[in-house]
């Protein structure tokens, strides 16, 4: 018996795929759980038509993404902090400061784990930091850490 798969079933299949199973296997146990549905010609061109709309949403995502990057490439975020002698901060800038702070002066988005800083920001001065908005765009953004 043709199936579509719902879900992931281990051993058997994953999300979306078309296959053979067994009748008694998918009448008795993946039918009623839900797990499956027949593999219809009316089933295929929604299943086909899902992949496309999804396919659609993925693209667009990494376009926004990069129209993202592109603009935030373009930004410097100051952010005040108290300092020291010889340009040390008392504390550190995290990346939880920097997505404030970026979301106060431009009103850009941007979610603190999507912000790749190795180490908190703990010198006066222009830093380039990395951030990630996509699992294949990635930009810098500038972050000046200014004396109040």
């Amino acid at each position: 018996m043709k199936v579509i798969f719902l879900q992931d079933v281990k051993g058997q299949g994953k999300k979306g795929e078309v296959k053979e199973i067994s009748e008694g296997y998918a009448r008795n146990f993946l039918l009623p759980k839900g797990l499956v549905k027949e593999a219809s010609a009316g089933n295929i061109n929604t299943l086909k038509a899902q992949q496309n709309s999804e396919v659609k949403r993925k693209e667009k995502e990494k376009e926004d993404a990069q129209a993202l990057g592109v603009r935030l490439a373009e930004l410097t975020v100051v952010i005040k902090a108290k300092a020291g002698e010889g340009g040390r901060l008392f504390g550190a800038i995290t990346s939880k400061q920097i997505a404030e702070a970026l979301e106060a002066q431009t009103g850009v988005r941007v979610d603190k784990r999507k912000i790749e800083l190795a180490d908190p920001i703990r010198t006066l001065g222009v830093t380039q930091i990395p951030v990630k908005l996509h699992p294949e765009v990635k930009t810098t953004l500038k972050v000046q850490a200014a004396e109040e």
